[in-house]
């Protein structure tokens, strides 16, 4: 039975894709990789679609390396465009229609659903249809966080593997091998909450820089320092973020367009900024809402401080500020500092001025915690 280094710590799904990939194998043509945030479902899926395409191949290795670059032409890797959905327009093309075309290279295709959770009643109707009656060269991978949210149609047709979370003791394994020190590896294993793309981002990545942000925010509210507007500097980063991210989605449609014949060029180009922009405003509110769980996450440690339970609390390399915050306060407005943040993430989907919400939050902050 083939073993991947990617499910390793996933027995289920050692059991499941292991047996697919073994030679006699049958792999599904549907399969559903389901479990929480930063779980290693793409990694997962993105090391599965590797083994298939290689099966067969005279340069396996080759097909590997390209596959994990998501570069083969026949594995096609489907995220939403949609500020907040999967589109039909996500489908179409991308799967339904490549389905139906026969592989350019290997044997198989291979279509990884990213987020299939967030596909429409559309999309999903549309990916139902293939479901239904794929050609025997296909295999589609559906990943989510949320299965609970996929049509049961959808799920009977595939199936199912488990991803589980990691472990707070395997998150700083993990950190502590790209040399990362125990304490703050031990911080930020805690505050991923079990998502390991989440503590790697905050140890090595712009997470280091969005947790200082979050924690200014938290503590300004608390020492009534808010002339110093820190909602600013959570707002920035999100900004950046997300426009990096347009511009990247910008500059491969630029490409893509050279390639079109003029009259489909404009139509191309004009869809692809729109859907670059739904991204950009999906990928801001994300890293705002990153931003205010971190700093709720700090109230939390201050509660634990207060309560007499500071081994309970996350952020262990900050314990210092952590006491210093915590002096004078009470548990009770602690929890509501923390409703207040709640409400606020809650919210920011559904209302376009989130710097408006943030700069109200951080002074209904100020006036619960004084």
């Amino acid at each position: 039975m083939t073993t991947l280094a990617a499910i390793e710590r996933h027995p289920h799904a050692q059991a499941v894709l292991g047996a697919a990939l073994a030679p006699g194998g049958n792999p599904s043509h549907a399969y559903l990789f389901h479990g929480p945030p930063g779980a290693g479902k793409a990694a997962a899926a993105r090391a599965f679609a590797a083994e298939l395409l290689a099966q067969g191949a005279s340069n396996p290795e080759g097909v590997r390396d390209r596959a994990e670059r998501e570069s083969h032409p026949d594995l096609t890797w489907v995220r939403a465009s949609g500020a907040s959905e999967m589109r039909k327009e996500d489908i179409d093309e991308p799967v339904v229609a490549a389905a139906a075309r026969t592989p350019f290279e290997a044997t198989k295709r291979v279509f990884v659903i990213e987020g299939a959770d967030t596909m429409n009643a559309q999309a999903a109707n549309r990916m139902l249809k293939t479901l239904e009656e794929p050609a025997s060269y296909v295999h589609i991978v559906l990943l989510t966080d949320r299965p609970e949210q996929e049509l049961p149609t959808i799920v009977s047709r595939c199936l199912a593997v488990r991803f589980d979370a990691p472990t707070e003791e395997q998150l700083e394994q993990q950190l502590g091998a790209r040399g990362i020190g125990p304490e703050q590896a031990q911080a930020c294993a805690r505050l991923a909450l079990g998502d390991a793309n989440r503590a790697l981002a905050m140890a090595v990545g712009d997470g280091a820089q969005q947790r200082a942000n979050a924690e200014r925010f938290a503590r300004c509210a608390r020492h009534h320092r808010l002339a110093e507007q820190p909602w600013t500097k959570l707002i920035g980063h999100a900004q950046q973020l997300a426009a990096k991210t347009e511009d990247e989605l910008n500059e491969a449609a630029a490409v893509e367009a050279e390639t079109l014949p003029k009259r489909e060029r404009n139509k191309y180009e004009k869809d692809a900024k729109a859907d670059a922009h739904r991204v950009w405003r999906r990928v801001r509110t994300a890293a705002l809402d990153e931003g205010l769980r971190l700093a709720g996450l700090w109230y939390r440690d201050l509660a634990c401080i207060v309560d007499g339970a500071p081994e309970l609390i996350y952020a262990v390399d900050r314990r210092a500020e952590l006491e210093k915050d915590a002096d004078g306060l009470s548990s009770h407005r602690l929890r509501e500092a923390i409703s207040l943040i709640d409400e606020t993430r809650a919210s920011l989907s559904i209302f376009p001025d989130d710097q408006l919400q943030l700069e109200a939050l951080a002074y209904r902050l100020e006036r619960t915690l004084s």
